[in-house]
């Protein structure tokens, strides 16, 4: 067995990356699936038509997550 100063490091970077909790992962694709939909409806949202926007935001990021963990569990 070869000891080197370097291979706890390694063993801990592989598995970081093979236990990385799956709903971390879900929320960084929900965060980038509800900023591309924050950009597409923003206009429509600040314009006064609903009554709280920061809570339609909210709404929507819940929403962006629950998709993006659905999509993990099929794919």
């Amino acid at each position: 067995m070869i000891s080197s100063p370097s291979l706890p490091l390694q063993d801990l970077i592989f598995g970081a990356s093979v236990y990385f909790p799956p709903i971390f992962k879900a929320v960084l694709l929900g965060f980038v699936l509800w900023l591309i939909l924050h950009r597409l409806l923003r206009d429509w949202m600040y314009a006064g038509t609903l009554w709280h926007p920061i809570l339609m935001d909210l709404s929507l990021f819940v929403i962006a997550i629950s998709l993006s963990l659905g999509f993990l569990i099929v794919w």
